[in-house]
């Protein structure tokens, strides 16, 4: 399952830095798959989104920070719990119901991102 941030989000940015995919983006700035990844040129995410890893997408949030589900793997792989999670002052880093993936579906996604890894 994929974390989302809520609107309680006091934009603070204690996530961003903590994230190793790089999944995490401040309000009204575009993002980019390639970003904090292995992915580079025409690529298609787990959810079907067919995309150019290197070109900007349009920001999913204008107010507050916001997580790219297509990058986030819970820290599967990499730490034993989600990073933003654990440091958000106002615990507004959640699970997204709207995307249940197992632990093995967690990790083939970090595969996905980190080829080389």
């Amino acid at each position: 399952m994929a974390i989302k941030i809520t609107d309680e989000c006091i934009n603070c940015g204690a996530c961003e830095p903590e994230c190793p995919n790089n999944a995490i983006y401040e309000g009204a700035v575009d993002w980019k798959m390639s970003e904090g990844t292995e992915l580079t040129g025409m690529i298609v995410t787990k959810t079907g989104l067919s995309i150019d890893a290197d070109a900007p997408q349009k920001p999913l949030s204008d107010d507050i920070y916001y997580i790219v589900t297509d990058k986030c793997t819970e820290c599967e792989g990499f730490h034993e719990e989600p990073q933003c999670a654990a440091v958000c002052p106002v615990d507004c880093c959640v699970p997204d119901d709207n995307h249940v993936e197992t632990s093995e579906e967690l990790l083939a996604k970090k595969n996905f991102l980190h080829s080389s890894s």
